[in-house]
């Protein structure tokens, strides 16, 4: 069972995903939030899989919310849900530990498919936001100086597991990696599963983050 605790200041909107999530076998939600401050101290109380939250809310928003969850250091893992793809959103939803990012206009499917993955571990991001999610990102990390070997956690790693981190930062899926490399997608989740204990990232969004602070990936030209 995945258990959700849906965050949003529209009562309607709350009520519509939990009408939703709860007709889904294998799905519920376990309480709502109708504010940041409701949200962290709501998830502490019922510590559920996912967190469904809203970025525009009165008082303590969804990124201070988020950010404030994530470094708790609980179970829970938050999926940011939001009718705005502004860029400014989507950084500062990353930066502050958001394991996905999906607009309100996602399809149905959609959403329960982002909700399991984020409540699997791993990390979901809208499809039509990713490349331009991963590029404004790295529009925000300054030019790094000297060599990213230099790192413990980036000298942890095998050649192979370095060539699979410098992939995860250039947004490519686990087929694509497979491809790239010539081994089965179960192989690469293995070296991804190693890669994220390595330099100690919850999910791959975090470590596409470390990969573009590291300079290990930048962002594609044109």
């Amino acid at each position: 069972m995945t258990t959700v605790l849906v965050v949003d200041d529209q009562e309607l909107q709350r009520y519509g995903f939990r009408v939703l999530l709860d007709s889904i076998p294998g799905t519920e939600v376990v309480g709502e939030a109708a504010s940041g401050a409701e949200a962290v101290r709501r998830t502490a109380e019922l510590r559920p899989d996912v967190v469904l939250m809203d970025v525009r809310m009165p008082g303590m928003d969804g990124i201070e919310a988020t950010r404030r969850i994530a470094e708790a250091g609980g179970r829970s893992r938050v999926l940011v849900l939001t009718t705005f793809d502004l860029d400014e959103y989507v950084h500062a939803a990353l930066r502050a530990g958001a394991s996905g990012f999906l607009l309100k206009d996602a399809r149905p499917e959609e959403l329960l498919a982002g909700i399991r993955a984020v409540a699997g571990g791993d990390a979901v991001i809208a499809p039509a936001l990713t490349r331009r999610i991963l590029d404004e990102y790295a529009r925000h990390v300054p030019a790094r100086r000297g060599d990213p070997g230099e790192d413990p956690r980036v000298a942890a790693l095998t050649e192979r597991e370095r060539e699979i981190l410098v992939a995860i930062g250039k947004g490519w899926t686990n087929g694509e990696i497979a491809a790239r490399f010539v081994v089965t997608e179960s192989t690469v989740k293995t070296h991804v599963g190693r890669v994220l204990a390595k330099i100690g990232a919850r999910d791959r969004i975090q470590a596409v983050i470390f990969a573009y602070d590291l300079g290990l990936a930048r962002p594609a030209a044109g």
